[in-house]
């Protein structure tokens, strides 16, 4: 989930003695006017002297367009993808729901009690034997079978909803913000794009919630991301509440009080993970880091190499990805992949493409300058080097996801291994190849290194394509990088030449869109 929410009573007002999904952990929390008095001792210490502070930059809807769209260019490998509920939403009649009463909060544990492993994080489902489930769920249907019947009724729901996808992502929000007016200043000015992705991210996890290690390892993910957005423990139970009302109101003619308490439970389950993952992460890293550009390299005339010194020191991995808030677009975060490995100079580069109306891409490629400063999300990505094997690598990046490609080289050059790399560089035409330079100084200096550039339209072959030409690749790790369409059929031509999808990792747009980090 993206937004960040808050608690609520029974009776819908904000501050309640007691919501339905009551957190049994509580992360310790920063007072705000402590958390302020940081943020702002951090930020005075990064502020360049004889520049203006970003408050001062003129008027944003100077130079962007009127309506923003999503940042979703073909050639961004990890492009543009935070998602915001809509500006104007409508406010229809609020629906009152009484929890199911046998749904108490669990006791809080002691505080100093260690998290529990990955497996444990998530509880076992309170499930009502098959006789006690409603009509809708005791049939099973395609990819049911197994699966326990809350999991039943949750996939049952989401199919009578998915017609109606758009409705109940704005009653959805309209129920958040009605019921918690508070709410809406943690929120961007404009939120018209991605407007459904908090539910998308509600929805799939209850989809998985059978499946505890793809769900813990999502979930976490989720809930060390929202931690940027100001996300408490406390602000889970909001969300929880406007997520029945939505789902009840448009699942009406399969809605009953097993289906209730179903998704009671499953949404107690999801919150849960994101809250320990959340307070486990506070121990150990902050929420955000400042950081200052301190190289603005304009390659194309609309891709720049971007850059920034955090503020205090950022851990990352090669092949990994962050989001990034500018100062002209507060509380809009947009997704970059790191265009290097972990450097000792601690400073980061990410390469980014001005897509049309997007606003973060566009701030950064057309307003940045050194001096400007932005924040940085936590790290996230599983498209990292496996350094207990020698395998060799098979790296396909696409447009700027060339980004990451770059940096897995340089960490496989740092470690000092001789495992062959093959890197096949795609573009559209001459143009876009931008980093091509760097790629072929990259092999001269390492011989255990080949890249081949695959230009579409002098060969007429699009680079998933190109690979079958070379080979094989039986004994190669895969990784690709790029446009959505380019990582689809790139994932089928590998397994078509015999690569085992457990050996080709990726990290696309339509994941980072769906992952909420």
């Amino acid at each position: 989930m993206d937004a960040p929410t808050t608690m609520s009573a029974d009776n819908g007002t904000s501050g309640g003695g007691g919501g339905w999904f009551t957190p049994r952990q509580q992360p310790p929390t920063t007072p705000g006017a402590e958390q302020e008095t940081a943020e702002g001792n951090r930020l005075a210490a990064m502020r360049p002297v004889g520049r203006a502070t970003p408050g001062t930059e003129t008027d944003p809807a100077s130079t962007e367009p009127d309506s923003p769209t999503q940042d979703t260019a073909p050639s961004d490998a990890k492009a543009d993808h935070e998602g915001r509920p809509p500006a104007t939403m409508p406010t229809p009649p609020i629906p009152t729901h009484q929890p199911p009463s046998q749904l108490q909060p669990q006791a809080p544990p002691q505080p100093s009690a260690p998290a529990p492993p990955a497996d444990q994080r998530v509880p076992v489902q309170r499930s009502a034997p098959p006789e006690n489930l409603p009509p809708q769920a005791k049939t099973a249907a395609p990819g049911d079978q197994g699966a326990s019947p809350d999991a039943v009724i949750v996939r049952r729901t989401m199919a009578e909803v998915g017609p109606v996808a758009d409705k109940v992502t704005s009653y959805f929000y309209a129920l958040l913000f009605v019921r918690h007016p508070d709410l809406r200043s943690l929120f961007p000015a404009a939120m018209d794009t991605q407007r459904d992705r908090l539910l998308k991210a509600l929805l799939t996890a209850a989809e998985h919630i059978d499946n505890t290690e793809v769900l813990v390892a999502y979930l976490q993910n989720l809930g060390r991301g929202h931690r940027k957005y100001g996300t408490r423990a406390e602000h889970y139970p909001a969300v929880g509440e406007c997520l029945i009302g939505a789902l009840s109101k448009y699942a009406e003619g399969i809605w009953d009080a097993e289906t209730e308490a179903a998704w009671v439970r499953t949404y107690t389950t999801i919150s849960q993970v994101m809250i320990d993952a959340a307070a486990t992460d506070e121990l150990r890293a902050p929420a955000w880091w400042y950081a200052e550009v301190v190289s603005h390299d304009l390659r194309t005339s609309d891709i720049a190499v971007v850059t920034v010194r955090p503020d205090q020191p950022y851990p990352f991995l090669a092949g990994q990805y962050t989001s990034l808030e500018t100062p002209w677009w507060p509380r809009i975060w947009r997704h970059y992949s790191f265009a290097s490995a972990p450097r000792s100079d601690g400073l980061l580069s990410f390469h980014v493409r001005a897509v049309p109306a997007g606003w973060v891409s566009n701030a950064l490629v057309h307003r940045a300058r050194p001096g400007d400063i932005i924040r940085l999300g936590p790290p996230a990505g599983s498209m990292t080097v496996d350094h207990t094997t020698d395998s060799g690598l098979l790296c396909l990046g696409g447009g700027t996801g060339i980004a990451p490609i770059k940096a897995l080289v340089e960490d496989v050059a740092e470690h000092g291994e001789r495992r062959p790399v093959e890197v096949f560089y795609g573009a559209r035409t001459d143009h876009d190849l931008y980093d091509i330079d760097t790629m072929l100084r990259l092999q001269q200096s390492h011989p255990w290194l080949s890249v081949r550039a695959v230009v579409d339209r002098q060969a007429h072959l699009h680079l998933p394509d190109a690979i079958r030409e070379y080979g094989p690749w039986n004994e190669y790790d895969a990784y690709l990088s790029g446009p959505p369409g380019m990582i689809r059929s790139g994932v089928d031509a590998l397994r078509d030449i015999g690569i085992p999808s457990e050996r080709i990792r990726h990290d696309s747009v339509e994941e980072l869109v769906t992952t909420g980090s």
